[in-house]
């Protein structure tokens, strides 16, 4: 079983589906798809995060693709939505991190883009 994000005029993802596997058949199952739906079809990988396979295998594109997520063409990558206009996108996991790491203290903490910090969700 494969999947497939389809990618609108701005390289937004506005559909994953569950298709074909790549070696079912002799045909282009991207094309195939693509064609049937008159939308950019690119397959996905349910299993890459980050750039990692989760089962070891080789990461694809970066990330699984989801609705509202970008496809960059130069780096191949379906990238989420930024959460905040502070954070960076690392280019290497195409996953957008904070300005600042976050404390590993065993505490909880939630970001606040007004002062581009971490505060300490612990309810006492």
């Amino acid at each position: 079983m494969a999947h497939y994000a389809f990618i609108d005029d701005n390289n937004i993802v506005t559909e994953v589906i569950v298709g074909k596997d790549e070696n079912e058949g002799l045909i282009n199952w991207e094309e195939y798809y693509g064609n049937f739906r008159k939308k950019r079809c690119l397959r996905t990988s349910f299993n890459t995060y980050g750039n990692k396979h989760l089962n070891n295998g080789t990461p694809f594109r970066k990330n699984y693709a989801g609705v509202g997520y970008t496809y960059d063409t130069r780096l191949d990558a379906f990238i989420p939505p930024k959460p905040y206009s502070s954070w960076v996108l690392d280019e290497e996991t195409c996953i957008w991190q904070a300005p600042v790491p976050m404390p590993n203290d065993g505490s909880s903490y939630i970001w606040d883009e007004e002062s581009t910090s971490w505060k300490n969700n612990n309810i006492n």
